[in-house]
């Protein structure tokens, strides 16, 4: 089952959102045409003419490559995510390239792939990313067969930390899988891939952030989504969070995409746990059928930090920031607000 986790990607007509993607003003004067740079007889490429050194090929798609390579300016090791303008869709280098690059500038956290720079050409656009040398969930998961119970905790923990971050910049991943999480060299868990992301959107209004674009992976999708209605995107997140911590944890899917109808039916159910499986404890199935569930009764991002499981799995501080509770947020406030009042006066 675990090879289907690469998920069938949702057909994106019927889009009704208003787009607030719009040109990176930062590519402005990375305009350059791919032939001019190739004049000469020593051919210099883009990237090594922005000082990147290109080395092996990490993944490849329909319409983009990702490549390994050295930057001399960041002086490490990058990741450049390369879209063929002539292959790719339309309505993807209108709408959703656009929102991408605007989201990923506005994100910085330990717990999301950071992004560098972005590059474009007359067939080419260039995105840079940091590097993280130990691949993604998927694989790991697929050579373990499924992540201990510990290492679980820790990883996702370290995704609860990134979503809520996002979720409060006003921005929804609304592609969560294990594929979209990777791992660095200190096997710190980052969130990348944000080419479905829906930024501006308000965090503490449900209402005011609803979407109709039915994009993802079914695998990953909430019943909401199953059923083609409108869904906040930050609770339909919160879902797939669920989904990725059953597969870590039993290394299979908690529901069958083989069949659209049979899928439906299970999302709309209790969510059932394979047998024989006593290596996974009660407090973690427990946050799992917790999150599994109607969108009215799902947990919230700063309910699941609070839950026995999360609490108990938490590593040293060390290795992971705190998740920014409401409590605190209002004191600083309140103290910033009392130490303006203390200078005015």
């Amino acid at each position: 089952m675990l090879n289907r986790l690469l998920g069938k990607k949702k057909e994106q007509a019927d889009d009704k959102e208003e787009s607030s993607g719009k040109e990176n003003e930062n590519n402005k004067d990375c305009e350059k045409s791919d032939a001019s740079k190739s004049a000469g007889p020593n051919k210099v490429s883009v990237l090594e003419a922005y000082g990147f050194t290109v080395g092996p090929t990490l993944g490849t798609g329909s319409y983009a490559t990702v490549k390994e390579a050295f930057s001399s300016q960041h002086q490490s090791k990058v990741a450049i995510k390369i879209i063929s303008k002539r292959k790719a869709p339309s309505d993807y280098l209108k709408k959703f390239l656009p929102r991408e690059i605007d989201v990923v500038k506005i994100l910085r956290h330990p717990n999301l792939v950071c992004f560098l720079q972005s590059i474009e050409t007359t067939n080419r656009v260039y995105l840079v990313m940091e590097m993280a040398e130990n691949g993604d969930l998927l694989e790991v998961i697929k050579k373990k067969k499924y992540i201990h119970e510990r290492q679980a905790g820790i990883w996702f923990i370290h995704l609860v930390h990134g979503i809520d971050y996002c979720h409060r910049k006003g921005v929804a991943h609304r592609d969560l899988k294990c594929e979209n999480l990777l791992l660095d060299r200190q096997n710190i868990l980052k969130v990348t891939d944000f080419g479905f992301a829906r930024g501006g959107l308000n965090y503490l209004s449900g209402k005011d952030c609803l979407s109709q674009t039915y994009c993802g992976s079914y695998a990953y999708a909430p019943p909401e989504i199953l059923t083609g209605t409108p869904y906040e995107p930050f609770i339909a997140d919160i879902w797939s969070m669920g989904v990725v911590l059953f597969i870590m944890v039993f290394g299979r899917l908690p529901f069958d995409d083989s069949n659209h109808k049979k899928l439906l039916n299970e999302v709309q159910n209790k969510v059932v746990f394979p047998g024989g499986k006593d290596f996974v404890p009660d407090d973690c199935k427990d946050l799992i059928s917790k999150i599994l569930v109607k969108k009215r009764d799902r947990l919230s991002l700063e309910e699941i930090s609070e839950h026995p499981w999360i609490i108990r799995s938490a590593p040293a501080p060390r290795h992971v920031a705190p998740v920014v509770k409401k409590v605190s947020q209002e004191i600083s406030s309140l103290v910033a607000a009392t130490a303006g009042e203390e200078k005015a006066s």
